[in-house]
């Protein structure tokens, strides 16, 4: 991110990037008005988050799921010491959180004006607020109790304390000062109310109309300004600067986490294995095979790899695949955090060239972190992510070509749905067989009297998760795959995981025994074997490959 005058939002990823939908489709979640209990059903198998309950007794303090996942997602990646992060692909990390800290000044703004309504209207006649509070809480309460009378019950317990206010205005059993104080104190919180709702509800249209928005493709710009320091003495804005760019250079990574049957954390769960495994035998009896080194058949893999896009025909085909050096790190399946290889053989997250040599060439047996080769594609506008990793090892005089598929599906139908208006079905009086629509007010009563409760308490958020709740995210983190669904439900993108396999094994292949036949090596029972594999990755069945039946 340069640093300029001015800050025109984030950077929109350019065509053919493929990353757009799953990015705006996370994005939007910072601007949602759902229930925080939503965000469960976005979870999968492998990554839950949770919601971290507040009192039972506040809440009415209870965030709604923007409110929550803006500030946890802003917390959890730009904070000073933060644990590392699992990198989003398919995505732009750095987009979407730019959108959290967009989405928290929005209400940071409404906050401040609530704040300053609540003084003028409830502080100074605290005691009619504390009762005004007192009645929705518990109206909030029995709405809660019973799903088929809540409704009723909620409304009658409204109405009645209204009716005992209006009593209590034309029969005051105070005179002087203190009467007019007591009247002040029941109808300035009313007062303050109206003003609030004008408040909450132009902000509710902004929100929602950024969240259409990203959904939409209109390209929402995010406006962060404070993430542009103007002046060397803004600490603050320096500092969101560099979190930021520590975020992206984390995302550029070459280091990912195996985390057993949850596979390589970020890519997805390997659906699928190929091995190649033969003795090395001389093609000559009266002579060695020439010596060679595992980066050297992995070498020619990854020049074999590149031609992947040109075919024979003008067809289509893939598109250009990123391919890359991995260094995979084992964990365990329940750890809550990774570590990134640290020395001086990794620069801004990226393990050096030499480095990466040596463990492919060194480290294929025992403990320590493996090597592999990957090719990606992004397809489906970043919500389909497809990898084929493949390794080469040599133990004594058996070389095994291992070629693996994983695949990382939509993001969950939850942050794809678009904002409805709020309505209500209602019986017609003269025709009570017949049903009619109704409009609902954007920002209902309830959730004026919430967002004005909390608005003072938002300058120090650990009071208001005491009292309200809030949401913990599933670790190890990373945007994508924490709420990504499994491919294999949508049809196409299914058969596109599957036929990426064949030309890539083949590719392997054909590259590998060109390396072994320049280095003496007898390739036919490669030859066979490989032919063999050929007709073993026409099965059409994905497998859970990680799950050993042992």
């Amino acid at each position: 991110m340069s640093v300029g005058t001015e800050w025109d939002g984030p950077q929109v990823p350019v065509s053919g990037d493929g990353g757009e939908a799953a990015t705006f489709a996370l994005a939007s979640a910072a601007y949602r008005d759902n229930g925080l209990e939503e965000i469960k059903k976005a979870d999968n198998d492998w990554h839950q988050s949770t919601v971290k309950p507040g009192r039972k007794w506040a809440t009415i303090f209870r965030p709604n799921l923007g409110e929550a996942f803006s500030r946890a997602v802003a917390d959890r990646m730009l904070a000073p010491g933060r644990k590392p992060l699992i990198q989003s692909f398919g995505a732009d990390p750095q987009v979407i959180v730019e959108h959290c800290l967009a989405a928290n000044n929005i209400r940071r703004d409404r906050d401040n004006r609530l704040s300053l309504l609540m003084v003028a209207c409830g502080l100074i006649f605290l005691p009619g607020l504390i009762g005004w509070l007192v009645v929705f809480q518990l109206r909030r309460f029995v709405a809660r109790r019973d799903a088929k009378r809540a409704g009723w019950l909620a409304s009658a317990l409204l109405y009645g304390v209204g009716l005992l206010a209006a009593l209590f205005l034309l029969k005051m059993p105070f005179h002087g000062f203190w009467a007019w104080y007591a009247r002040a104190a029941v109808v300035a919180p009313v007062l303050g109310w109206f003003l609030a709702r004008r408040i909450c509800e132009r902000t509710a249209k902004d929100l929602r109309a950024r969240w259409d928005g990203l959904l939409s493709g209109s390209s929402v710009g995010a406006k962060v300004p404070e993430a542009v320091p103007r002046s060397p003495g803004e600490t603050a804005a320096e500092q969101l600067r560099q979190s930021l760019a520590r975020l992206s250079a984390e995302q550029q990574s070459n280091s990912v986490f195996y985390a057993g049957p949850k596979g390589i954390l970020g890519m997805g769960t390997r659906w699928g294995a190929w091995q190649l495994a033969e003795d090395l035998v001389s093609a000559d009896p009266t002579r060695e095979i020439h010596p060679f080194r595992s980066w050297d058949v992995v070498r020619a893999i990854h020049d074999q790899l590149r031609m992947l896009e040109r075919g024979p025909l003008n067809t289509g085909g893939f598109p250009r695949p990123s391919i890359r050096h991995w260094i995979v790190t084992p964990i365990g399946e329940k750890a809550a955090a990774v570590s990134r290889p640290e020395g001086t053989d990794v620069e801004a997250f990226q393990v050096k060239s030499h480095a990466i040599q040596d463990i492919c060439n060194k480290q294929q047996f025992g403990s320590g972190d493996r090597h592999y080769l990957g090719v990606q594609w992004t397809l489906w506008d970043g919500q389909l992510v497809i990898t084929m990793l493949i390794t080469v090892t040599v133990l004594h005089e058996t070389l095994r070509i291992e070629v693996t598929g994983h695949a990382l599906g939509p993001v969950n139908p939850l942050f794809t749905a678009k904002p409805e208006a709020p309505t209500k079905e209602v019986t017609k009086s003269l025709k009570p067989w017949e049903t009619r629509t109704v409009k609902l007010p954007l920002v209902p009563t309830d959730e004026v009297v919430r967002l004005a409760a909390r608005a003072p308490l938002t300058w120090y958020p650990p009071l208001l998760n005491w009292l309200g709740g809030s949401l913990v995210l599933p670790e190890p983190f990373g945007l994508r795959h924490a709420w990504a669904d499994q491919p294999w439900r949508h049809r196409f993108m299914a058969d596109d995981a599957l036929r990426a396999a064949t030309p890539v094994l083949r590719v392997v292949h054909s590259a590998a025994m060109r390396v072994l036949e320049d280095n003496g090596v007898d390739t036919e029972k490669f030859g066979n074997r490989s032919s063999v594999l050929s007709g073993l990755v026409q099965d059409p069945t994905p497998r859970k490959a990680d799950l050993y039946d042992a």
